[in-house]
């Protein structure tokens, strides 16, 4: 079977879900999932996407099988074969105040509401994992493992990845001597190090445990804790557009 007869088997089965709840009547079909809920520095991010009915997008995979280069290639593609993508951005702090579950769920939210304020109101959610999005204004089902088995998830899984993973980027320019451009925020040993010895900076998870400890170091040594409020994302993504079906928070 040749590569390319085999990505479009796979596309195909992917796609099977979505045609099933469209014979069913169902038009605007959201898949959402996340990026960011293990780092300990940066945001949560949240894509909600609604795929066009005629689609074709043959290397579409959960975000996590792809290799980055990969993944950045296939994000135009979404977002050309896409009706509709909502963005939802929850920071560090709002992690620290409110937990990285409600974080997760408020940045899937923002995300799929966003799809009705960009006239796309979804009559069908599919979202990643087994728990539904708490106090979402539509219908929803769960999916486990939604993002290597239903073609919008993987859209969303795409999206969300890329955009974070873009953020970390735009980051490192504000925060060098930390590395976020290679690690991305995860718990890496390179991102210890550079952690324990400089200690947290505005986009680092104070509530978890890591950051603590190296909070709790530096407190005892009297360096000054660094405010957090008037802290946001980067207003551009590495410079680079989105693409005008994108709704951002």
């Amino acid at each position: 079977m040749s590569n390319q007869h085999h990505t479009s088997n796979r596309f195909e089965s992917l796609c099977r879900d979505e045609r099933e709840l469209r014979r069913r009547g169902y038009r605007y079909i959201a898949g959402v999932d996340e990026a960011g809920r293990g780092p300990m520095a940066g945001p949560v991010v949240a894509a909600a996407v609604v795929l066009r009915p005629d689609a074709f997008i043959p290397l579409l995979d959960d975000s996590k099988k792809l290799a980055p280069g990969l993944r950045e290639t296939l994000f135009p593609d979404v977002l050309a074969q896409a009706l509709a993508v909502g963005i939802g951005i929850r920071s560090a702090r709002f992690v620290d105040t409110k937990g990285i579950a409600e974080a997760t769920y408020s940045a899937m939210r923002q995300a799929v509401l966003t799809l009705e304020g960009r006239g796309y109101p979804p009559e069908l959610v599919l979202v990643d994992g087994n728990r539904a999005i708490p106090s979402l204004p539509f219908p929803q089902e769960t999916r486990v493992k939604g993002d290597s088995a239903v073609a919008c998830i993987a859209a969303a899984s795409i999206v969300a990845k890329v955009i974070r993973d873009r953020m970390m980027v735009s980051y490192q320019e504000l925060y060098p001597e930390y590395g976020f451009g290679k690690h991305k925020g995860y718990c890496t040993g390179e991102h210890r190090k550079n952690l324990d010895r400089l200690g947290p900076c505005p986009i680092h998870r104070k509530s978890f445990s890591p950051v603590q400890l190296a909070d709790d170091v530096f407190d005892e040594l009297h360096v000054p804790a660094v405010d957090e409020d008037g802290v946001e994302p980067p207003r551009r993504v590495h410079g680079k557009a989105l693409g005008s079906n994108v709704g951002r928070d």
